[in-house]
């Protein structure tokens, strides 16, 4: 009896739903971005085991010597340690600033799972380097700062690529809710990579970053084989990243509460029959800067990022000086502000999902901002249930809007109807506005070091000014979101806009 001939659409469909794909997608990102920020943290958790208090070590074992800092770790022992711990974090920061430039215009241009599966190993390589400083016995300042570099560039690989990839499987309709919950990565990463690093720094400090060097690498690799880019290259339909309407005669009107699945019916096919005639090119730089609202939501970001990683950098040692609490409860009360960013992420993602209004939502968040600073600042360290409350609100409102345009604002710019179905421009969007913001995160601590001596006030004021700019700078979006949801409501109500 010969055997009945097999359906050929069952041969060609795939086993895994798009469903899967998306979800794999999402944690393998998360997993990626997760270790790249684990990677970072050591850092500030061993300078303290470089530069510690050597007298409440006990005596000083080498009897030759009368020096107070006997069990520091050169070139840190001496009077200067503060500027070369400042020295190390801006090696980071102004590598990754600059490289950020560059890197999203190379993850247009190479398969986005070689490039982030790539600099997550390289990554690796140079968070394990610095851990090797310990057991080589290493006490020269050039060995750590030039590891600093390297890994402040290979470091840039990560945002553009995995935001790429998850904007290539995720439509515009509820990005930004999904984008939201996914940034918490960055908190994640923080808490684990403090968890991680502490275990081993009082013992040897090496291993609080050859053991999180040893992490990236492994979800490195693990992304290697199992990322998927694009949904075409699993026979899936591609999502819809913005409505295409019958009429364009008001580009502006506000479409983006339309689902993210798949395109359907005819639409489909004739994507799926255009795309292998013509591969597109990648976006230049230039071009990706034409693209509206690149220019205002990276100078909007470089103000925003720079009040965060203030936070970041020097809300310890605030809460210390002002509150007088100890290291640890500082520590412990400084995470809360990572705790108010998941939620302002999550909170800023699904009201701009709601609405449309990209902007609007960031300006909004960032108004009510500046007031919570400068309470924050002068009645947040009157009672701890104060402080917890203050610090939520405040990480909630500042980081909420950072959140949101490094993820769902990206994704949107760099699948704009403007491109004409060009998918080529996500990292190269991605970073220009994060390399924007990065340099933000640089110029925050290091002012808020120039400023803090002449008083806590004045560090808010800077801050609430750059919360302020980082506002004004979205006004012409603003503007642009409110015009399109005046001529959505007038051709809801029947009328003709012109």
């Amino acid at each position: 009896v010969p055997e009945p001939i097999p359906d050929p659409q069952t041969l060609t469909s795939p086993l895994p739903s798009s469903h899967s794909y998306r979800g794999l997608t999402l944690v393998l990102t998360f997993l990626s971005y997760t270790s790249y920020h684990l990677s970072r943290k050591p850092i500030s958790i061993v300078k303290s085991q470089l530069h510690p208090n050597c007298s409440a070590l006990g005596p000083n074992p080498h009897n030759d010597s009368n020096s107070s800092t006997w069990c520091s770790w050169a070139p840190f022992d001496g009077d200067n340690y503060k500027e070369l711990f400042g020295a190390l974090d801006n090696a980071f920061l102004v590598a990754y600033a600059i490289g950020m430039f560059i890197s999203g215009i190379f993850g247009e241009r190479l398969p986005l799972r070689y490039y982030l599966s790539g600099g997550m190993v390289l990554s690796g390589l140079f968070t394990a380097l610095f851990g090797l400083g310990y057991f080589w016995d290493i006490h020269v300042l050039w060995y750590f700062i030039v590891v600093q570099v390297c890994n402040g560039l290979v470091q840039t690989t990560g945002w553009p690529a995995v935001v790429a990839c998850v904007g290539n499987w995720f439509g515009k309709g509820k990005r930004g809710l999904i984008m939201g919950i996914w940034n918490s990565h960055t908190s994640v990463g923080n808490i684990l990579g403090s968890l991680i690093a502490g275990a081993w720094v009082s013992s040897a400090w090496g291993l609080s970053f050859v053991v999180p060097g040893i992490i990236i690498t492994t979800a490195g690799i693990i992304c290697f084989f199992f990322l998927v880019e694009y949904p075409e290259d699993v026979d899936c339909s591609p999502p819809l990243h913005h409505v295409m309407t019958t009429s364009e005669k008001d580009p502006e009107a506000v479409t983006s509460n339309e689902g993210p699945l798949s395109l359907s019916g005819q639409s489909s096919a004739d994507h799926s029959n255009k795309e292998p005639a013509e591969e597109p090119e990648a976006i230049s730089f230039l071009g990706a800067l034409r693209i509206p609202g690149v220019v205002e939501f990276s100078l909007c970001l470089l103000f925003a990022k720079l009040v965060s990683y203030t936070f970041l950098y020097w809300l310890p040692l605030y809460i210390v000086n002002v509150a007088h609490f100890g290291a640890k409860e500082a520590g412990d009360l400084s995470t809360l502000f990572d705790v108010g960013g998941i939620l302002g992420g999550i909170f800023a993602g699904l009201i701009s999902d709601y609405t449309g209004g990209r902007a609007t939502t960031c300006c909004v968040m960032l108004v009510v901002a500046a007031p919570m600073l400068f309470l924050y600042n002068h009645v947040g360290q009157n009672g701890i249930g104060i402080s917890i409350a203050m610090l939520i609100i405040c990480g909630a409102l500042v980081n909420g809007p950072y959140a949101l345009i490094t993820t769902a604002v990206s994704a949107d710019l760099g699948t704009h109807e403007s491109l004409k179905g060009n998918a080529k421009a996500l990292s190269t969007v991605t970073a220009i506005i994060d390399g924007t913001g990065s340099v933000g995160a640089a110029l925050g601590p290091l002012l808020a070091g120039l400023i803090s001596p002449t008083g806590w006030n004045n560090v808010f004021y800077m801050l609430i000014a750059a919360d302020v700019l980082a506002c004004l700078l979205l006004a012409r979006v603003v503007v642009k979101e409110a015009r399109g949801w005046c001529g959505y409501m007038a051709r809801q109500r029947g009328y003709v806009v012109t």
